[in-house]
């Protein structure tokens, strides 16, 4: 009955003590990350998390003698059989978060792309769907904006910087984006200052918003230095916020 007790409180010991490396790491890697696209910093995080509490939770229950070798094995051969039967739908998904930061289109814009041309209408999890000038509808595969060169012949798209982010929904999204605002100021001898900055929500789920920030800068050689310091005055507001 003892042996039994000590088990059941050192598996539960195991969790708990888990769970505080688990939101330590989580922390840790938003501050090593505050200059890369939140968006990235953001998923990174969770995915860290993730494998923590998932691999404590595993120990804790080999902790209390079961056996979970032929259980992982299983989960191993059919994640493996689950990717590779939606390896294309996979791949898709994957290129569709990879453009979201990093290829410079958006809905609205002009794109050439091989020998497709035409204007964005939609940008969804598996294409991206283009309108010709002769009205037709061309649906490209996420993929492609990864292994092809992508041409945005949108008048003064160069001028352009898009940050996507996501914050929790417990952070005040009003107060939030009058911070935003607040910081971008300081950087307005390198934005045009014609076009304000824009904060667009771009999806609101149960616990976390995709925004969009959207900037116009003078000078197109400090689009890198102008990212990194709004990634990384995006970071220090959401750190602050939090502890709030």
């Amino acid at each position: 009955m003892i042996d039994t007790l000590t088990t059941i409180i050192s598996s539960l010991v195991i969790i708990a003590l888990t769970f505080i490396v688990a939101y330590s790491l989580k922390t840790l890697l938003r501050k090593a990350l505050k200059r890369t696209a939140p968006l990235v910093a953001t998923h990174i995080s969770r995915i860290v998390w993730i494998f923590v509490v998932l691999t404590g939770i595993i120990v804790a229950l080999e902790q209390i003698g079961l056996r979970l070798d032929l259980i992982l094995l299983l989960i191993a051969l059919v994640g493996g059989a689950l990717v590779l039967a939606n390896k294309d739908v996979l791949q898709n998904l994957a290129s569709k978060y990879f453009s979201d930061v990093y290829v410079p289109f958006k809905v609205g814009d002009t794109i050439k792309v091989r020998e497709y041309f035409g204007k964005v209408i939609e940008i969804n999890p598996l294409c991206t769907i283009l309108l010709t000038e002769k009205e037709e509808l061309i649906s490209i595969p996420n993929v492609y904006f990864l292994r092809e060169v992508v041409v945005n012949i949108t008048p003064k798209a160069w001028k352009e910087i898009v940050i996507p982010m996501v914050i929790e929904n417990d952070i005040d999204l009003a107060e939030f984006e009058s911070e935003v605002i607040k910081s971008c100021s300081k950087l307005k001898g390198q934005l045009d200052e014609r076009f304000p900055p824009v904060l667009t929500i771009k999806n609101r789920g149960s616990n976390f918003t995709e925004i969009l920030l959207t900037l116009m800068i003078k000078e197109p050689n400090k689009k890198d230095l102008i990212v990194s310091e709004v990634n990384s005055m995006i970071s220090e507001i959401m750190d602050k916020m939090k502890k709030k």
